[in-house]
């Protein structure tokens, strides 16, 4: 063994070793098979799903915000009576909120508004004026001088018929239910990040153990195992950007395939990225080139030192 050791020629066998740029990596890590795919395959879907959870996640701090600012802002008071007496009720009304300071504008709202409202519900074409719908007043405050428990006191007492409705019962849950939405597509984007590790993490050590025996031949030849652990992830971490580049493009042309929030209304047509966020996702393939670089790096080594 040790006189086939002694003729051997190294330099030629380095020499078939090693690729045209001087690397090793062709020759070691397969440019094709079950790894590769699984490579391109696990960071094109990862990629994918968090441009979805990224969507997500700034969608959803979108609408919190738009509703937090749209709402702290407006008060609405409903007048219910009966019809010969609503006109004077609603009469009623006004002449107070003109007096109450701290108001900017009040204004009753028309029948087309109301049927705007209640078509979510009802349908289009809704006969609101067959319906029993009581009368709306949107007031927008006028900095820290409303007071809104003074106004539905005095409401209250002289015209029993009209409620103040500030918002904050339902405004409240609403914000706090888009914040924890948004949390779940933070939440989300690290659980996809996590599975592309280990998907790395798995798909590196099996190529590792594919070669063990060019690894043994190399390491005969005074290959250190940094050498040999550079050569696979520099293989990884192109396949990981390549994969997660593609999977970032088909997501967010599916992305701006989603109906617009003019169309159809509702929060899910608004799911989607609005002019520099467009800009978010093309980090998804630097994402995903650094964590394949970290995580086939540490493994190649973990793995390298267990291989006699």
């Amino acid at each position: 063994m040790k006189r086939d050791l002694r003729n051997v020629d190294w330099r030629s066998l380095w020499r078939g070793l090693i690729g045209r740029d001087g690397s090793v990596a062709g020759r070691i890590v397969p440019s094709t098979g079950f790894t590769a795919q699984l490579t391109l395959l696990t960071a094109g879907a990862m990629a994918f799903l968090a441009v979805f959870a990224l969507a997500l996640s700034l969608a959803t701090g979108r609408l919190a915000e738009r509703w937090s600012s749209s709402l702290a802002q407006t008060v609405t008071v409903r007048v219910a009576a009966p019809l010969d007496e609503i006109e004077g009720e609603t009469a009623k009304v006004m002449a107070i909120l003109d007096q109450t300071p701290g108001i900017a504008d009040a204004r009753m709202l028309p029948e087309e508004e109301i049927e705007d409202l209640l078509t979510p519900w009802f349908g289009p074409d809704v006969p609101v004026e067959a319906l029993p719908v009581p009368r709306l007043v949107e007031i927008r405050e006028d900095g820290d001088e409303f007071d809104a428990d003074s106004l539905r006191l005095r409401l209250e007492a002289e015209v029993p018929g009209a409620v103040l409705d500030d918002h904050t019962r339902w405004r409240q849950p609403l914000v706090t239910a888009a914040n924890r939405l948004k949390m779940l597509g933070v939440i989300s984007l690290g659980l996809i990040g996590a599975a592309g590790t280990a998907m790395m993490i798995l798909a590196a050590q099996s190529s590792l153990a594919a070669n063990g025996q060019v690894i043994r031949v190399l390491r005969l030849i005074g290959a250190r195992d940094v050498t040999i652990a550079q050569a696979f992830v520099r293989r990884f971490t192109r396949r990981a950007a390549t994969g997660a580049l593609a999977g970032t493009l088909i997501g967010m042309i599916a992305i701006a395939l989603l109906p617009d929030m003019t169309e159809a209304g509702g929060f899910l047509t608004g799911l989607g990225f609005q002019g520099w966020g467009w800009l978010w996702p093309m980090l998804i393939p630097l994402i995903a080139a650094a964590v394949g670089f970290f995580a086939t790096r540490w493994a190649a080594l973990r793995m390298l030192k267990a291989v006699p």
